[in-house]
């Protein structure tokens, strides 16, 4: 009997079934958040939880505006500022990340040096160490260098710890590129950097947009510098969304689950932008034609 296979492309009913049961386990607690966050305080808290109720805008009006507890009028909070701190911040270190890490990564790729992956690994190891260890050196230099509570202070920083990650990311993308294509173009009198921009660069898009993705996650949910190295003007929303937790009246979890809503949404949006981008960029040099 002759051994039939699936056509490429064509995964069938079943295999299509069990991948979105798959899918909705891994995106289930992220639902049940998105959920919450339309739900009353009484809501959130019920025992057993529901999963049918009135919908509630009031949460995330609470994100922005908030009941004084001594005069009772609504009054604005600085939950907009931090979001624009945490896509400026994330956005500006990210960008400043890729461009220098593909200009290395070019370099280390086509001009290899002598012990070239003892220098990659040297590169390497500076993610390899965990924030909590390098934390009080840092904090002491943003002290002397009076860059503590500063926007560029913190770009600096993020942009210093995603550099490794997009130059080993993105030269990968190099190593995978023809170079008789580079060598014939030189041939024909093309500058480096014509080679660079007009032949190099626009057949690594999808990898720069994967490698962008993955450092704006990266950036954009870390913490502890966000916590120790920020302002009351440049604080994220990580530090912010921590403040909500506590107090004398517990956790209000529906406006936790606001905030996280809105946190997500960014991310969720550039990563919809990128999405044929980054399946590219992912599966880049997998397969030999």
């Amino acid at each position: 009997m002759a051994r039939r296979y699936r056509e490429i492309g064509k995964a069938g009913w079943g295999y299509t079934l069990i991948t979105t049961l798959v899918g909705l386990v891994y995106f289930s607690p992220v639902l049940w958040i998105i959920l919450t966050a339309f739900k009353t305080r009484t809501d959130a808290l019920a025992v057993p939880p529901k999963l049918f109720f009135t919908p509630t805008m009031d949460n995330f009006v609470s994100v922005f505006y908030r009941s004084s507890i001594t005069t009772g009028s609504s009054q604005a909070t600085d939950m907009a500022l931090y979001f624009f701190n945490s896509i400026f911040i994330a956005g500006t270190s990210v960008g400043l990340a890729l461009i220098v890490g593909t200009l290395a990564a070019y370099a280390f790729s086509r001009y290899p040096l002598k012990g070239n992956d003892t220098y990659l690994f040297i590169i390497l190891t500076t993610r390899m160490m965990p924030p909590i260890v390098v934390i009080i050196p840092i904090f002491l230099m943003f002290r002397l260098s009076g860059l503590a509570g500063s926007y560029w202070g913190i770009i600096l920083l993020y942009t210093a710890f995603n550099i490794p990650f997009s130059v080993w990311l993105v030269k990968s993308f190099f190593d995978e590129l023809n170079p008789e294509i580079e060598d014939a173009a030189r041939m024909d009198g093309a500058s480096e950097s014509r080679v660079f921009f007009r032949f190099c660069i626009p057949q690594i898009l999808a990898g720069l947009a994967a490698t962008f993705v993955f450092g704006l996650i990266l950036t954009w949910n870390e913490f502890l510098f966000a916590l120790l190295l920020t302002g009351v003007e440049t604080r994220t929303v990580p530090v912010a969304m921590a403040r909500t937790l506590g107090g004398e009246v517990g956790v209000d979890y529906g406006l936790l689950a606001a905030i996280v809503t809105l946190f997500l949404l960014p991310i969720f949006f550039v990563t919809f932008l990128l999405q044929n981008q980054l399946l590219r960029g992912v599966t880049f040099g997998t397969v030999k034609k």
